[in-house]
């Protein structure tokens, strides 16, 4: 059944992750994974990856409840709304911008996600000195993987 707002993420990456909805980083981009996995047009990207995990963890969502909020085709808007309503935890602004605020520094913590880390810096683009967080590399490999030049 394809959605009428999914993206093709085989033509197009999601959003980067530091965009916003509600305060939250991840989620726009989360939500255009879903979307393009219900629609079957997530080409390599993975709803519910561990990146999303953050988010679902942090706001108390349960991905696959998600998922039917956006198979019934609710804009963003909506799923915000659903998500402050259904949350197990109630964030406030302050909590959801600190969040939001680590989520974005966040970089490999422990030797085997430095060496995958490194081993992707590596192959797409060596020569960038500015890739230290998870959403710097990200949005490189988004960037290369739609034919850009890093």
């Amino acid at each position: 059944m394809p959605l009428q707002n999914a993206p093709d993420l085989t033509k197009q990456p999601p959003r980067s992750p530091r965009v916003k909805l509600g305060g939250y980083v991840i989620l726009p981009r989360m939500l255009d994974k879903a979307r393009a996995t219900i629609a079957g047009t997530n080409g390599e990207y993975i709803y519910a990856c561990p990146t999303d995990q953050h988010f679902l963890q942090f706001a108390g969502i349960d991905p696959e409840a998600l998922k039917i909020q956006l198979a019934a085709g609710k804009g963003d808007g909506e799923i915000l709304l659903w998500i402050q309503e259904n949350s197990q935890h109630n964030r406030t602004e302050s909590e959801i911008a600190a969040w939001s605020t680590l989520c974005e520094s966040r970089a490999p913590a422990d030797i085997e996600a430095r060496e995958f880390f490194q081993g992707v810096h590596a192959k797409i683009a060596p020569q960038r000195q500015d890739i230290a967080t998870w959403f710097d590399l990200l949005d490189l490999d988004d960037y290369a993987s739609f034919g850009g030049k890093p």
